[in-house]
């Protein structure tokens, strides 16, 4: 995980609204780690790739969501995707998409090939869900929780290879 430390790092954090000012846990040296995976580019620019605690582990293979992200955001017709770990007897976590693109251009099959042409396998999502529109906060943020609901791991929504609009 990335870290920082300087004399304008916080020494406080509020983690939300009305709640009480706690202080930064920083190491001995004053480094805080700030959970957020990233690395520096040979001009020296730090480019932040994803959550440390978002990371999928799946039979012991460390998934980046980011990294599936990207690489289904680059097939025609998807505008964004958002991918996560779902529980998995065998494996751990296997790893979930759910897609917001263009419904008459963008399928299921479609984003499962995307993946597998340029992903290892255990990277490829085994559950994916097509849709119009993703749910946004106010501001436009993905809901990722909310986006992971409409999957349904549990089972009772639509199967993994289920276009939304084909479903009943």
């Amino acid at each position: 995980p990335l870290q920082v430390r300087g004399p304008t790092l916080a020494s406080i954090v509020i983690p939300g609204p009305g709640a009480q000012p706690e202080a930064l846990e920083t190491d001995p040296d004053g480094w805080f780690s700030t959970r957020d995976l990233g690395r520096v580019d040979p001009d020296g620019l730090v480019w932040i790739e994803g959550r440390a605690d978002a990371m999928i582990v799946s039979g012991g293979l460390n998934v980046s969501p980011a990294e599936v992200e990207r690489v289904i955001e680059g097939l025609p017709g998807v505008r964004e995707a958002v991918v996560f770990g779902v529980p998995d007897e065998e494996w751990g976590e296997v790893v979930a998409a759910v897609v917001e693109g263009d419904l008459a251009t963008v399928s299921v099959e479609a984003v499962d090939g995307h993946c597998r042409d340029r992903l290892v396998r255990g990277r490829c999502p085994s559950r994916i869900l097509v849709v119009e529109a993703l749910p946004r906060t106010w501001t436009g943020k993905v809901m990722r929780a909310a986006a992971a609901a409409l999957l349904d791991p549990a089972g009772s929504g639509p199967s993994p290879a289920t276009h939304p609009r084909e479903t009943t």
